[in-house]
């Protein structure tokens, strides 16, 4: 993999990362741009104990664009991109619209292809890699920082999710905190440990391999199954069979293995709500794909784990957060796990 670094026209980092060591990435953001002026707060909800960030300069950011004035897409004449190179593999750049920046951590988009109408699923097992290798290097780069404890690397997919921008495109927090949903995992895995004597992250993916009904697929290296309490009405948790706590502990045989099933599993996340009497296929499923990594300060029991999950529970039909999940934080799923872990089978290339 080769790695280029250079500066956008306000000052903001762009990185690409090319399969090719002798590709050319010496281009120039010409672009009359501004400096950023993001200023987040972070503010402590003392009822919770949760950060809460208020970034209220992200209402400007890009909105549903056309698809010829994308932001993401490469740039040409008469078109000036975030991305001034005509073609790029996947790139890196920091947000303009950031929810954490400076002091309080950073915010970076990911461009997985520069092709507007693809998806994560039509890459190739090697651009995929590719892009794997490119979550590795900011969860190094960005855990360096000071103050930053805790790096985490997502995609949201599809309108339903919230997506402003159709480009195929994910993202990378750097919190300068530890964000409630790990702190709680942290919390509880400590517990097990000290209770059981054993990791909760390990006899978890124990307990699934042992049920196979909640078992999606199988690898040497990965295994991805549907969580016992699922809370979303089709959620795969993919485990990789060795516990380590970040992407950057992970072998070469573990890093050649995981393209393959993550993108079969989101091919098959797209088949589940087609029948073949239909006409057309339904829409592009959507759906939050979720990195979890230890944090830097007391989270050596939690392990690395990919958590995917739609907000679709059938083709016309989605999950919203009524008031018993939004109000009180207590899901409630209409889907079984052992059905959804079902359907995720009979989808299968």
């Amino acid at each position: 993999m080769k790695r280029t670094t250079t500066k956008l026209a306000d000052g903001r980092e762009l990185i690409y990362y090319d399969r090719d060591g002798s590709a050319d990435r010496d281009t120039v953001d010409l672009r009359p741009l501004e400096p950023v002026d993001s200023r987040p707060e972070l503010r402590l909800d003392l009822a919770t104990g949760d950060w809460v960030t208020i970034a209220s300069h992200r209402q400007g950011r890009v909105h549903h664009p056309p698809s010829d004035a994308c932001p993401l897409c490469p740039s040409w004449d008469g078109h000036h991109s975030e991305i001034p190179a005509a073609r790029y593999e996947v790139a890196v750049f920091e947000n303009r619209f950031p929810s954490l920046a400076g002091r309080m951590g950073r915010c970076e988009v990911v461009c997985f292809t520069p092709e507007h109408g693809a998806s994560f699923a039509d890459l190739t097992e090697d651009r995929a890699r590719l892009v794997l290798d490119a979550w590795t290097d900011r969860t190094e780069n960005l855990s360096a920082l000071p103050g930053v404890e805790q790096v985490y690397c997502f995609e949201n997919r599809g309108a339903e999710i919230g997506v402003t921008l159709a480009h195929p495109h994910g993202q990378v927090y750097a919190f300068p905190f530890v964000p409630p949903r790990t702190a709680k995992m942290v919390a509880v895995a400590d517990t097990h440990r000290r209770v059981t004597g054993g990791n909760l992250f390990e006899d978890l993916l124990a307990e699934a391999r042992a049920a196979a009904s909640r078992v999606v697929l199988a690898g040497k290296h990965w295994t991805a199954f549907v969580p016992y309490a699922a809370r979303w009405p089709y959620e795969v948790h993919v485990y990789p069979h060795r516990r380590v706590p970040d992407l950057t502990h992970l072998t070469e045989a573990e890093r050649a293995e995981f393209p393959g099933m993550y993108l079969e599993l989101l091919r098959r996340f797209d088949r589940l709500f087609h029948r073949q009497e239909d006409a057309s296929p339904p829409p592009p499923t959507p759906y939050i794909s979720a990195w979890h990594q230890a944090p830097k300060t007391g989270g050596q029991e939690l392990a690395l784990h990919l958590e995917l999950f739609t907000v679709r529970r059938s083709a016309s039909r989605l999950k919203f957060l009524a008031g018993v999940e939004s109000g009180m934080e207590s899901f409630v799923n209409d889907v079984a796990p052992e059905y959804a872990a079902r359907r995720l089978r009979e989808v299968a290339s």
